[in-house]
């Protein structure tokens, strides 16, 4: 069910008042925008502050979802398959379902716009790597991307 009501999200701000830090896989910060919960599951978006240079996920797919970026600072390399992108501020990428893909910061800080198609467990995915404590195992990594519908297939990208 949606909410059936217009909200705003100020900058700076979540959804729900809860930022996310990714730890272990990078040191970024998410905030919610529209929450899966906002419209039956259907869509996720979070803005994404970047503070891990040159470092970015494990070459990872999203099995039931598609994933769009829009870069609003900074640089990232992106592979999607074979293909490799550098996107920049003000360029977008989408990234189809069930293709092995990861990115890398290119630049000291950075911003984007991610969004799922459809939601998926995403916001939990972050809620949960927002919880380690210390840096988790590979094995770590591995099942709290399967536990939310994604699976690593490979290791982080590399600066050529």
């Amino acid at each position: 069910m949606r909410t059936g009501k217009p909200f705003q999200v100020k900058s700076g701000e979540s959804r729900f008042g809860k930022r996310f830090k990714m730890k272990g896989v990078t040191s970024n910060t998410l905030d919610i925008k529209i929450s899966g919960s906002d419209c039956n599951q259907e869509l996720a978006v979070f803005e994404q502050s970047g503070q891990t240079p040159n470092g970015g996920p494990p070459l990872h797919i999203h099995i039931d979802q598609d994933e769009w970026f829009f870069v609003t600072e900074g640089a990232y390399l992106f592979q999607c398959g074979e293909d490799r992108f550098t996107v920049k501020a003000g360029e977008t990428i989408f990234l189809p379902r069930n293709i092995p893909h990861a990115f890398i910061q290119l630049t000291e800080t950075a911003r984007t716009i991610v969004s799922y198609m459809p939601a998926g467990k995403m916001e939990a995915f972050f809620a949960a790597t927002d919880q380690w404590v210390s840096l988790p195992s590979k094995e770590e990594i591995s099942k709290v991307f399967a536990d939310h519908g994604m699976k690593v297939v490979g290791g982080s990208l590399k600066i050529d």
